[in-house]
């Protein structure tokens, strides 16, 4: 910003007051919008923001999070989008509740029971929660969750394989489905988990692998290795997922599991078992209903093509906006922004 480390400190504990230009300053800085400083958060940002988390903090991610989460409730104070209340579901408070919740939210996303969970972030749409996956960095947390008061938002760091991704993002669909206000998972696939968090993955890991198809299709021995391969691709989830859900329902030996973590796909193995190569959740990405929501307030003239290019995060250029008629020279008057 060009300030003087002693002039930051002195407006840091009200010594001193901030002209109008350093804020603007401040806001180029921080990619936020002049109005977010005098404005409350998301209130469920709020509620959990300084609550206890596990691991490290991430403040990137946490950015990115409030930024999307007002820009969303931004659109719907506007009435470009409407979200469908949350889908409150009991917390598992066993692993056995935890496959059963993870059977029924397979049920309520449109899966059957052996389906892949294929097209997650589109699913969760449906029931109220925007997905977003951005290039947050291998130092940042997986991804987070916010629960708004109507709806939800979820944050997958893209930085990471498709598969961690994945599960990153059933982990964040538990979080909403159990009514979690704030939640910054850090390294969801590998930090040992709270007790709720655990409960929490090993609903991730049946919402994506569910228990009667890995019981009914792996054989194991000789054959593990090709079982671990051909389950890993067609249910689009990384090999220490698998390893896990494999040991959690005791289906596989100590042998076999460290030969599924050690597994890598190869390319002989994507042209001889024929494996389909997925890339899910790829950033950056913004959900559907979220780009449709910015477009029509767009059309309608209610937000001027800077804003909707700052609402569309800067992954789209003008000439990508749609075409509108010529407006008389007093129009300026009309838009938000």
């Amino acid at each position: 910003m060009g300030m003087d480390r002693s002039a930051l400190a002195k407006i840091e504990t009200d010594k001193r007051g901030i002209s109008a230009t350093e804020l603007v300053r401040f806001a180029e800085a921080f990619k936020m919008r002049i109005e977010w400083f005098f404005e409350d958060a998301p209130q469920a940002v709020l509620s959990r923001r300084n609550a206890s988390e596990p691991g490290a903090p991430s403040p990137t991610v946490d950015r990115f999070t409030e930024r999307v989460a007002r820009e969303v409730e931004f659109l719907q104070r506007l009435g470009g989008i409407e979200l469908t209340a949350t889908p409150a579901m009991e917390f598992p408070e066993a692993p056995e509740q935890a496959e059963g919740t993870a059977a029924e939210a397979r049920r309520r996303l449109g899966y059957d029971r052996e389906e892949p969970a294929t097209a997650l972030g589109a699913r969760a749409a449906d029931l109220g929660l925007l997905v977003f996956s951005w290039e947050l960095g291998e130092s940042g947390a997986d991804g987070a969750s916010v629960l708004l008061a109507q709806g939800g938002v979820a944050v997958v760091n893209g930085s990471y394989q498709t598969g961690r991704r994945r599960l990153t993002l059933a982990h964040e669909f538990g979080h909403y489905l159990f009514g979690d206000e704030y939640s910054t998972d850090w390294r969801v696939a590998e930090a040992p988990p709270a007790k709720r968090e655990g409960r929490i993955d090993r609903f991730a890991r049946a919402l994506l692998l569910p228990a009667a198809v890995l019981k009914n299709r792996w054989r194991g021995g000789d054959e593990a290795r090709v079982d671990a391969v051909r389950l890993a691709s067609e249910y689009r989830v990384d090999m220490s997922t698998l390893a896990r859900r494999l040991d959690e329902l005791e289906i596989a030996s100590p042998e076999e599991l460290a030969l599924v973590r050690a597994t890598r796909t190869r390319r002989s193995d994507i042209v001889e078992l024929d494996l389909l190569v997925a890339d899910e959740l790829s950033p950056p990405q913004l959900p559907d209903a979220y780009l449709r929501a910015v477009l029509s307030l767009y059309r309608r003239e209610e937000i001027s093509a800077a804003r909707a290019l700052e609402l569309l995060l800067d992954t789209w250029e003008e000439e990508d906006l749609p075409d509108l008629p010529p407006l008389p020279a007093d129009a300026v008057w009309s838009f938000v922004s």
